[in-house]
């Protein structure tokens, strides 16, 4: 490519007019760009781009503009959706465009370029998960001829060059891709006499052809008859394209164009579409784990996925959570790193092949131990460190010495130093609030430099280690314990790969408070904040994760940095990641810290309600609607005999018959911690969970929540008018809230929002190359999936909550193309679990979606599995994604334990010990060849794709002789 950085003011030798063209519909106020990496194209300053004029064509509105260019220019470029100011309203998804004029194009000729824009959904077959993973064979065809490169010459003034350039990234061995037309140059519609395109790399297919007027009508819109694409093996066999065939508009300039350059996107076929499975790293059993699924352990599920049909295995966040030393940490979404990997899933065995007797005679002890129906988190956390410990005493030396650390902490230690200095001060102060730490609260900003000097002077002040190696090697265990874990995962991310499974990973919405991160990133959070969830399905008071919410502000300030840090790390694993909670990105539910929890928040960022607004509607007593309304009634009501004492602790008559709070128990945490010290001193004998959360119901017996940074916007209470301080307003009153409410939940946010995701969500999405997938579930505003439809974001459907108004099951095969369908997920029962739980929506169920009048059965047999699996499968969605204990449902044998016990999470729980186990191991489950047989069948007779057998164990067999 010549001529790349084309300079303002340089007289050119030959001018040549290129020609942008765009068919794209746009909305009143909005116009089409055009922005380059050359200066007469802005240098990718979009406000100094070139905008583009709209004209009717058809039924299309083209949009096209000229700029005049020397002969052999070249460039990168892109479309954007502007306003009048040229404030970017939407960028092309994908990769940048690229265009290289031959120097055989004459002064004075026209080159037009006919472009179509570019979807997130055009982009997915580059991400990872297709380009490496399953389309991989496609990626690896020789390149025959180099893009934008032409075969023949226009030499008649009476014909048309035109260059077609289409992407198809799935194509068979020995396969070619043709254009066909109605023009004799286009094969008249006979594919083998077509125009043969020539492979150019990036699973791109060009050719081009002289074409003379003559040879089709002239008419405007000019059409050079239509085309479609075609496969065509070496065997004879040839598959069209699907749709309708495609049309070139051409302008109806003086000067019309000598070159049309046609980029036709995507082949249109019927829809790639693949099958996995889902269980979290710790739930795995193996014949080899010390009590919890390790990351060797994904080698054996992926042979499994394999052999059953399987695309893909999905994982829960597999992160360092080690906040508070204890089962709490289980909660795999309460990061103590976002980007160190977990202790938990090491493989002790696999840390050296000169392991003592001794040792290992101690893990195949552990191994026995540890062996459990549940997951011990605290005893195989602390056993495998120990065991650890023991090996790295032993080969230290020979590790840190080795070639292969070396580059492992080069390219890490800009986290792995806070990341070990944290666990050390964690464990030294035995406690992970670094507000605690006295004079190390705050990280040093000069972290690769002041990091060990910091440490060490604390040493010698502090005098509690004799000797500073000592201490060295503490720190040094965590660079050693994260160095085998990453060796680990890569070695089970590469055999996945070979084997034609993508791994998908799990992004949290949110980082624990105590965490790293909190500690050296303290301005990119809200500290003084909680995320949660309103009330929805999973838990109708609404959800309190504790994280603190993001600082977006400050984020943007380094173009999202923490951000495209941990996607650049997740990309050394994972092909895919689901990012959790992905309204989070359009809005979050912000609480105070003080609240315990989920009801009581509001969106941010949102537009309030104003006092002015509120006042114009004749709404003014606002410390009555903003405060907690308490009557003496309502004592009675909640507290019986016991009111009473209750009041005189908590509460103060401000006017008779009526009480506000004390200071004392103000908030949701002073009443839990005045309900535990009266329990303790005898003051209250009733139930003290009953009494905290009937206190709690007063707390939230409001109207309005007054904004704590600005007394003079409120915002409304989730659910309002469930509430006795509602209730007991006059109609008028009444009537505005209710209109207001419904605006700031349903209305006016919606631009807001739309405008918030899209300056985050792409930057995820360009910071690595994985594939995205977003969870979707819960209150849904009317913007969420118009962007990622846009976006190419992957979302999820659950058929027991339906995203549909009015259903109460989801209907799998009406699902959109871009979902993930499952059964069920993490955060609800198991299929299992959901059919034995309620007998009558069992009953609906049989009824309405099984289309049976009979009573149906009370156990989820496997009849019953089949039928809902196999509804999934079907779908039309891209991916069905199904829990393993779903799976296992399909065969009575692996039934027999309770069905509860199956369940991942307790969304209502806060504390809720994450330790489900599978009760059999991979080994066993790959010996059950009338399982795999059932659900590969039930894979292949769907029509979704699924990994060929004999070429994965060729290429994992190929990879082991080149190592």
């Amino acid at each position: 490519m010549s001529n790349l950085g084309l300079l303002s003011g340089t007289k050119a030798k030959k001018s040549t007019t290129l020609r942008f063209s765009l068919p794209y519909f746009t909305h009143w106020g909005q116009s089409l760009l055009v922005c380059g990496s050359a200066p007469i194209l802005g240098s990718w300053d979009v406000k100094k781009g070139l905008l583009l004029s709209p004209s009717h064509q058809g039924n299309e509105l083209v949009w096209s503009g000229s700029i005049p260019v020397p002969s052999g220019f070249g460039c990168e470029y892109s479309y954007y959706v502007v306003n009048d100011e040229k404030g970017v309203l939407r960028s092309e998804m994908g990769k940048k465009r690229k265009v290289s004029l031959p120097e055989s194009i004459k002064e004075g000729e026209v080159v037009q370029l006919h472009d179509l824009w570019q979807t997130g959904a055009d982009a997915l077959p580059f991400r990872s998960a297709f380009k490496n993973v399953i389309f991989r064979k496609s990626w690896n065809i020789k390149t025959e001829r180099p893009q934008g490169s032409l075969q023949n010459k226009l030499d008649k003034e009476d014909s048309i060059l035109i260059h077609f350039k289409i992407c198809c990234p799935n194509i068979e061995e020995n396969t070619s891709v043709y254009v066909i037309g109605s023009p004799t140059k286009l094969g008249q519609w006979k594919v083998q006499d077509g125009l043969k395109l020539s492979y150019t790399g990036d699973s791109m297919w060009e050719g081009d052809c002289v074409v003379s007027k003559i040879d089709f009508p002239i008419k405007y819109p000019l059409r050079v008859s239509s085309r479609i694409y075609s496969k065509y093996s070496k065997s004879g066999n040839f598959s069209l394209e699907s749709g309708s065939n495609r049309e070139l508009p051409v302008d109806s300039y003086n000067d019309q164009a000598q070159y049309i350059f046609v980029a036709d996107g995507m082949m249109r076929e019927m829809p790639w579409r693949g099958a996995g499975v889902a269980i979290p790293m710790f739930s795995i059993r193996s014949e080899e784990d010390l009590g919890v699924g390790e990351f060797l352990d994904l080698k054996l599920l992926v042979d499994w996925a394999v052999e059953s049909g399987f695309h893909l295995v999905q994982l829960l966040p597999i992160n360092d959570t080690s906040v508070n030393g204890m089962w709490w940490d289980s909660y795999p979404y309460s990061s103590l790193s976002v980007i160190a990997l977990h202790p938990l899933y090491l493989r002790v065995q696999a840390l050296s092949d000169k392991i003592p007797e001794d040792i290992k005679k101690e893990i195949n002890k552990a191994k026995q131990e540890l062996d459990g129906k549940a997951v011990d988190y605290e005893a195989s956390l602390a056993t495998k460190l120990s065991i650890a410990k023991k090996i790295f005493s032993l080969e230290k030396d020979t590790i840190f010495t080795s070639s292969a650390f070396q580059k492992f902490f080069s390219e890490n230690e800009d986290w792995l130093k806070p990341y070990a200095a944290f666990c050390f001060l964690r464990d030294f102060f035995e406690t992970s609030d670094h507000s605690q730490w006295g004079r190390f609260s705050q990280f040093s900003k000069e972290k690769t430099v002041l990091f060990l000097t910091m440490i060490l002077d604390f040493l010698q002040l502090e005098k509690i280690i004799s000797k500073d190696s000592l201490h060295y090697d503490v720190i040094r265990f965590h660079y050693y314990i994260q160095f085998h874990l990453y060796s680990q995962l890569t070695e089970a991310s590469e055999y996945a790969r070979r084997k034609g499974v993508i791994l998908k990973g799990d992004l949290p919405i949110g980082v624990d408070r105590n965490s790293v991160d909190t500690w050296v990133y303290p301005n990119l959070f809200r500290m003084n904040t909680a995320t949660g969830a309103p009330p929805d399905y999973f838990d109708k008071n609404g959800q309190n994760w504790g994280f603190p919410t993001y600082n977006w502000e400050e984020m943007s300030k380094d173009n999202y940095g923490w951000w495209r840090a941990r996607l650049t790390q997740m990309a050394k694993y994972f092909t895919a990641y689901r990012i959790d909670h992905i309204l989070g990105f359009f809005r979050i539910w912000e609480l105070p810290d003080h609240a315990m929890t989920g009801l009581m928040g509001k969106f941010r960022p949102s537009i309030p309600l104003s006092q002015e607004e509120l006042e114009r509607e004749g709404i003014r007593d606002l410390d009555r609607l903003s405060s907690p309304y308490i009557l003496q009634e309502h004592l009675k009501e909640s507290f019986g005999d016991s009111w009473t004492l209750v009041a005189a602790n908590f509460l103060n008559e401000y006017q008779k018959d009526r009480f506000e709070f004390k200071e004392d128990c103000n908030t949701e945490k002073k009443i839990a911690a005045k309900v535990k010290s009266c329990a303790e001193s005898s003051v209250l004998l009733d139930n003290q969970d009953k009494i905290r959360r009937d206190l709690f119901d007063l707390l939230k017996n409001i109207v309005l929540i007054k904004d704590p940074e600005d007394e003079r916007k409120f915002y409304p209470r989730f659910n309002l008018e469930d509430t006795s301080s509602f209730k007991d307003l006059d109609d008028h009153s009444k009537n505005v809230l209710k209109r207001l409410y419904y605006d700031y939940y349903f209305h006016r946010q919606e631009n807001l929002w739309r405008e918030n995701s899209l300056k985050t969500l792409p930057v995820l999405l360009n910071s690595s190359d994985m594939l995205a997938c977003g969870e979707d579930l819960g209150l849904i505003p009317n913007c969420v999936h118009p962007v990622m439809q846009e976006l190419g974001l992957i979302g999820l459907r659950i058929q027991r909550m339906p995203s549909e108004p009015g259903l109460e099951f989801g209907i799998p095969s009406q699902y959109n193309y871009m979902t993930v369908c499952a059964p069920s997920c993490h955060d609800c029962s198991t299929l299992r679990a959901w059919w034995e739980e309620d007998e009558e929506r069992r009953q609906r169920f049989f009824k309405n979606v099984v289309g049976s009048d009979a009573l149906p059965p009370s156990e989820c047999v496997p009849e019953i599995a089949m039928f809902i699996i196999r509804q999934h499968i079907e779908s039309p969605s891209m991916w069905a994604i199904l829990p393993l204990q779903d799976l296992l449902a399909l065969k009575a044998d692996y039934t027999k334990r309770p069905a509860n016990e199956e369940t991942i999470n307790d969304p209502t729980n806060p504390k809720h010990y994450w330790r489900y186990r599978v009760h059999v191991t991979l080994e066993s489950i790959l010996k059950d060849k009338e399982l795999i047989k059932t659900v590969k069948d039930l894979v292949e007779g769907s029509g979704r794709s699924c990994p060929p057998l004999e070429e994965a164990k060729q290429q994992v067999a190929n990879s082991n002789k080149a190592k």
